[in-house]
């Protein structure tokens, strides 16, 4: 079904190359980016004011409908992005394997730890999103241990995003499987709990903060930012740690407008386009530039440490093991 999904999608991307084939100039950047719609909208208003005159075509979905696209876009012969700015470095390493990524040495990274980049240099981490607990302030529990969610006080009251969506919850999947504290049986035990998995992020968040479910598992800055704007949410690291995803940028090797894709991760990679991720209520990848104002001076985040080449094997069995036992 996927396969036939995909040769579909391929033909029809296949005819749009064709309609729009000619048009594209130098000064017309195509970036693909799983942000949240008012931040993308924010780093492209940015990056042009930054470079005038040039225009910026954008998509923008989740991690994981980007990567369908791109697939169809492949099997078309027909790639159309410059640029991708995306959740994790996951799938970026799944489309280094391939090939797909243009290598960019000249890249200015002073300040960035090394592993907030590829060691070879085809994409480039902007920032430290981990993913934790949150849950309602009305809540009758207070969680703060991973564990906590798969206790029978916990049931019918848990909602997390899925990874066939999220880039971040994809990589929860396979870490947390991949991790013998918690492996398969964390999952099904949460699926005994009649824990709910939806589209993303930001749904789990809309769930939360009604009260409809009381805990979710999501995404630091958008639990920590609705709790700056008065919405009724908490939100925990618990101290065995988090897993975090560096929202990556990178240029396609089939870049149209290399140049301007080069422009385009300067600019992410600058002060200027980490104060602005700051000024989001990201963690940004270069620690000089701060830390968002939701996160005190003193707190530790302990990230977990798992292994990217393996979840690179591991993460499309995981997803469909995943969509087996939560529905697609």
């Amino acid at each position: 079904m996927k396969t036939r999904f995909i040769t579909l999608l391929a033909s029809q991307v296949a005819v749009a190359a064709m309609l729009v084939s000619g048009s594209a100039s130098a000064d017309t950047l195509t970036l693909y980016t799983s942000q949240p719609e008012a931040d993308a909208a924010k780093t492209v208003d940015a990056f042009k004011a930054a470079h005038p005159g040039t225009e910026v075509n954008i998509y923008r979905s989740g991690t994981s409908d980007v990567m369908t696209k791109l697939a169809a876009e492949f099997a078309a012969n027909s790639p159309q992005p410059d640029v991708l700015l995306i959740a994790d470095a996951v799938s970026m390493e799944l489309l280094k394997k391939d090939d797909r990524l243009l290598a960019y040495p000249e890249a200015k990274l002073d300040g960035f730890e090394a592993d907030a980049y590829d060691k070879d240099k085809t994409y480039f981490g902007s920032k430290l999103i981990t993913t934790g607990i949150a849950y309602n302030t009305g809540a009758a529990e207070k969680p703060a241990h991973w564990a906590d969610l798969a206790k029978p006080e916990y049931k019918d009251g848990l909602v997390m995003p899925s990874p066939l969506y999220s880039g971040a919850a994809a990589y929860l999947l396979s870490g947390f499987t991949g991790d013998s504290n918690y492996g398969w049986d964390f999952f099904q035990k949460l699926k005994d709990n009649n824990t709910v998995s939806v589209r993303g992020n930001g749904a789990v968040l809309k769930s939360v903060a009604s009260g409809e479910k009381p805990y979710g598992i999501l995404v630091d800055f958008m639990a920590m930012n609705a709790k700056a704007k008065g919405s009724p949410v908490e939100f925990v690291f618990p101290e065995e740690g988090v897993p975090a995803v560096t929202e990556p940028v990178a240029i396609m090797k089939t870049a149209k407008n290399a140049e301007g894709a080069k422009a385009f991760v300067d600019f992410i990679l600058s002060d200027e386009g980490q104060k602005l991720a700051l000024d989001m209520g990201y963690l940004p990848a270069k620690a000089s530039v701060g830390r968002p104002a939701w996160l005190p001076e003193g707190v530790a985040v302990k990230v977990m440490s798992f292994d990217t080449k393996a979840i690179v094997g591991a993460t499309e069995a995981d997803k469909a093991k995943f969509s087996e036992m939560f529905g697609g």
